[in-house]
């Protein structure tokens, strides 16, 4: 029986995290994962806070790269980032749940070109980020 995009989507977003304790340890949480797109959220917690006591920029980065992550690999075949790149809106602050809405914009058969919000829960902007992903042989589900 084949699997429907959406099964497969989530059969993939399982494998990843499985095994993802970089995006674990950061204290983050899957909210949705769908064919070409991913939402995760993480808290700003002390332990983020940089010289200026703001969210470090690293942080932001690591939350839209981890949604890029399961958004371009939700298609159940292994992808990688190729490039990256976030410009910085807003700063993140002490306590803010940052959720990061990833969203495919063109897939081809070796990449792809997927675009990440992040935002606060009052939906101001953080941050844009844009990942290009290189799809890598083989399949993260059965």
């Amino acid at each position: 029986m084949a699997l429907d995009a959406n099964e497969i989507a989530r059969l993939s977003g399982i494998a990843m995290w499985r095994d993802d304790k970089a995006s674990q340890g950061l204290g983050m949480e899957i909210l949705e994962v769908g064919p070409g797109n991913a939402k995760l959220v993480m808290p700003v917690t002390e332990r983020m806070l940089n010289g200026h006591g703001t969210c470090h920029g690293g942080f932001i980065f690591s939350l839209a790269d981890s949604a890029f992550a399961f958004a371009c690999n939700s298609h159940g075949q292994p992808a990688v980032a190729q490039h990256c790149s976030v410009t910085y809106i807003t700063p993140g602050r002490l306590g803010m749940r940052l959720i990061a809405d990833a969203r495919e914009r063109q897939r081809g058969e070796r990449s792809g070109i997927y675009d990440i919000t992040v935002r606060d829960e009052a939906g101001t902007v953080i941050a844009e980020f844009r990942g290009h992903s290189r799809t890598l042989p083989g399949s993260l589900i059965e």
